[in-house]
């Protein structure tokens, strides 16, 4: 079955490598708590409120600083591991991280009480609190899921092409680079904006519970390189100099495009929760619908679908099964199907929860005037 779905070159490692990659979350997730406490950062105010004092929580944030260092580490070998270990111990590393997430799932639910009568199973998926901090708030679990595991979904996309480079040499597949390449950048992005997550749903709402855990740092940081688990086995499409020009900037465009689409209705909404008043960009206008003391941004972006945003997500994700050039295998739309199925269920959910928060006749007013849930004029 291994071999049929193409990754076997992922079960390939010795007795003792095999127990060493599923340490190596372990090793990583320590190695992270030490960086995010050691090196400088800076506070900044969040959107959720201390309700001990009343005033917006402060994160100290330092992720970008973080991301540029491990990047240097792993690409000078600082640490003697080859670059090629995080790609090739992936299986390995997925296993021990969700037993080890798992245990700090149960640690994080159990040590705090129950506030609402739920099964054993929801309890531990949902959580009990929103926000654990130490340190004197200099740790905040939720930043750091966002910090590991952004800064290992690139590690992880970079060591894959290492470990394709190794494999293929003249024949490897420039796809695959690019993939690597568009995930560095896209990382890098998200770091130089981190105070923008401090608005966003997560940070806002949602509890710690396993969902939060194993999603943060397993999913997001190993498992959104899926299609390279099987991609990275196949070299060059070998296609005519023509069409492989059409092929890496026709994709480069497309993940640019939706990136641009992505980072800036999340930039406007930042911008609109911060300075209510501000125009975005400069040029935009906000107009809103209040409800009570809340406000519901329609305009710009936000005028054009309800969650814009994630229409960007699933043209980068388009881009990414594009990108690898072998357009009929699997692998390559294993990211598109699981971000498009993720963000249409998101959305739903969003739309019933946002009905709660600012009133369902208010929503109603809302949805009149945006009509369309993700993409204009077709959904």
């Amino acid at each position: 079955m291994i071999e049929l779905l193409g990754i076997g070159h992922l079960f390939e490692l010795s007795g003792a490598e095999a127990i060493a990659g599923f340490f190596t979350p372990l090793a990583v997730f320590a190695v992270f708590l030490l960086a995010q406490l050691i090196l400088p950062g800076r506070w900044v105010p969040g959107y959720v409120v201390n309700p001990e004092t009343g005033e917006p929580r402060q994160y100290r944030l330092n992720g970008l600083l973080v991301y540029v260092l491990v990047l240097i580490v792993w690409a000078f070998e600082l640490t003697g591991m080859p670059r090629d270990w995080f790609y090739r111990s992936s299986v390995y590393a997925v296993a021990g991280g969700t037993v080890f997430a798992t245990v700090f799932t149960l640690i994080a639910v159990y040590s705090h009480p129950q506030t609402e009568r739920r099964g054993f199973v929801k309890d531990l998926w949902i959580g009990r609190v929103q926000e654990l901090s130490f340190f004197g708030n200099r740790f905040d679990i939720k930043m750091y899921f966002y910090v590991v595991g952004g800064a290992m979904f690139a590690l992880n996309a970079l060591s894959g092409a290492a470990w394709h480079y190794e494999r293929f040499g003249e024949d490897a597949n420039p796809g695959v680079f690019l993939y690597a390449g568009f995930f560095t950048f896209y990382i890098l992005d998200y770091f130089i904006f981190e105070r923008v997550q401090l608005y966003t749903y997560d940070l806002i709402h949602e509890n710690l519970g396993f969902k939060m855990f194993w999603g943060g740092l397993i999913v997001y940081g190993w498992l959104f390189i899926l299609p390279l688990w099987g991609m990275a086995a196949y070299p060059d499409p070998g296609f005519s100099g023509a069409w492989t020009n059409f092929w890496l900037i026709g994709t480069t465009v497309l993940f640019l495009f939706g990136w641009s689409i992505s980072r800036g209705a999340n930039l406007q909404k930042y911008t609109f929760k911060r300075w209510p008043d501000r125009k975005f960009l400069g040029l935009i206008e906000p107009e809103y619908i209040e409800a009570g003391d809340r406000k519901i941004l329609c305009s710009g972006l936000w005028g054009a679908a309800r969650h814009f945003n994630y229409m960007g997500e699933g043209f980068l994700a388009l881009s990414i099964a594009l990108v690898f050039g072998h357009f009929t295998n699997p692998w390559a739309w294993t990211y598109f199907v699981f971000i498009v199925s993720m963000f249409v269920a998101r959305q739903r959910y969003d739309d019933r929860f946002c009905a709660e928060k600012y009133g369902a006749e208010k929503w109603s007013e809302y949805q009149a005037r945006v009509k369309y849930r993700i993409f204009p004029g077709i959904y």
